[in-house]
């Protein structure tokens, strides 16, 4: 854990490597105190169909899945950083949007294929 999921309007694959934004995320996770680099996922989907109230019709949103248990200072500390790398790579994105979702340990489920 963490699972991060960017949805971001149809286009802007064209545009931009969205591979490489998704590897810079893992890359800030993976060199953060509390997260072991195998334990985490990033994941991209391309939104065909959407409206926002702002101009430039285009937005990345990125959804940050923490187990319970992280407070505020720090859920705080990973949504502004994912900001910042959003920010650098999509200045012209008219939305930019992170938040946290805290997960509950005890009705998460996973399984992982072996060796």
């Amino acid at each position: 854990m963490p699972h991060v999921t960017l949805e971001f309007s149809k286009g802007i694959e064209q545009v931009h490597d969205v591979q490489a934004i998704c590897d810079q995320l893992f890359a800030l996770l993976a060199e953060h105190r509390e997260f072991d680099a195998e334990t985490i996922k990033i994941r991209a989907i391309p939104v065909e169909y959407y409206r926002i109230g702002t101009d430039p019709q285009s937005f990345v949103h990125a959804a940050l899945l923490l187990m319970q248990g992280r407070d505020e200072a720090m859920r705080s500390e990973l949504n502004a950083a994912i900001l910042k790398v959003l920010s650098a790579a999509l200045p012209e994105v008219g939305s930019l949007t992170v938040q946290d979702v805290q997960m509950n340990r005890a009705s998460y489920a996973k399984r992982l294929a072996g060796p």
